[in-house]
């Protein structure tokens, strides 16, 4: 039986190296990829100027170097008749959609993050209002898909992300408990919360180390106790690092569905979170919400290591999606 025809839409920014196509971000590998299974894809993205870690295993994907060739890659694929699903909210993906409204397209609009909260630590207070009206006019799309219900307050659905798959629950290894051994995935941004936890963690007490998985750019690190493991993007190298720590840190000021949280939970690893993203949790057991603030954080980590092996059982009694399950969905919802 043919395949239908999808076009994916983002403003990921791609490299085109020889015969391979490369990205930074491993959510815009896996998901296109995956739903390559249920659908005939076409990826329309941006130009990088940069080689990323992810090699993307698809045939068709268009790079746009501008906002004139990305609009036309999407009109050259009108003839298909195709689905369109959009990732996120952008000024790209708002002029597509706007073009799509206007040839009466059917779109599905998938959001993963808050782009409110995210506009608000990157560019200011001030910005927010730009993207409401971005946010107004796209949330109009046919269908929604978020991974969490307050991304969007009208109808929508709902759909658990995971990049798990069998592996991540295999072959775990216990912890060292000699120390706290912190561990941090993900950017190096303000939204993320990781500057104002270094400050947090340059203060306390415990004895402690940290590192932090992720692109550094120009950030230095000039703390012994601080360690810079890079952009890790190999699954088991991944699930190699988790082993090698006992907690990890999620301190963002906004969040989706943070991957890095179940794939701690995955590895038996219990979570801490700040306040602001306290809607995480989600019945799931092994994450720790605590202040932003030493006082509060100290003890959050003192409780946990006091408890290590409760909160280790108490973890395995969780039920976490799956990256197969969450194709499925998002599959299930474009088709129908």
């Amino acid at each position: 039986m043919k395949k239908k025809n999808l076009v994916i839409i983002n403003n990921e920014k791609m490299l085109k190296d020889g015969e391979s196509i490369f990205c930074d971000n491993l959510d815009l590998k896996v998901l296109p990829e995956g739903l390559s299974h249920y659908y005939d894809v076409e990826y329309i993205v941006r130009k990088s100027k940069k080689r990323g870690g992810q090699k993307l295993n698809l045939k068709n994907i268009k790079i746009s170097s501008n906002i004139i060739s990305f609009i036309s890659n999407v009109l050259k694929t009108f003839k298909k008749n195709p689905k369109f699903l959009i990732i996120s909210i952008t000024p790209y993906t708002f002029l597509t959609m706007l073009i799509l409204f206007l040839f009466r397209k059917k779109t599905i609009l998938y959001l993963w993050s808050d782009g409110h909260e995210e506009w608000k630590y990157i560019l200011g207070s001030w910005s927010v209002w730009i993207f409401h009206l971005m946010f107004i006019v796209c949330t109009k799309a046919d269908k929604i898909i978020v991974c969490n219900k307050r991304l969007v307050k009208k109808e929508s659905h709902l759909i658990s992300i995971s990049r798990l798959d069998n592996n991540w629950f295999a072959n775990k290894k216990e912890p060292e408990l000699d120390k706290v051994k912190f561990l941090y995935v993900g950017r190096l941004s303000a939204e993320k919360g990781i500057f104002n936890f270094l400050e947090i963690f340059k203060k306390t007490n415990l004895d402690s180390e940290l590192s932090i998985v992720g692109n550094p750019k120009n950030y230095k690190i000039k703390e012994n106790n601080v360690k810079m493991l890079g952009y890790i993007s190999d699954p088991n190298s991944l699930k190699n690092v988790y082993d090698n720590h006992n907690i990890t840190v999620l301190p963002s000021y906004t969040e989706g569905y943070p991957y890095v949280v179940d794939e701690s939970l995955s590895r038996e690893r219990p979570v801490i979170v700040f306040e602001e993203i306290s809607y995480v949790v989600n019945n799931k057991k092994g994450i720790f919400v605590c202040k932003r603030d030493l006082s509060s954080f100290e003890k959050t980590v003192n409780d946990i290591i006091k408890n290590y092996k409760k909160v280790q059982e108490d973890i395995r009694n969780n039920k976490l999606p799956t990256k197969e399950s969450m194709l499925r969905q998002i599959s299930n919802i474009i088709g129908n």
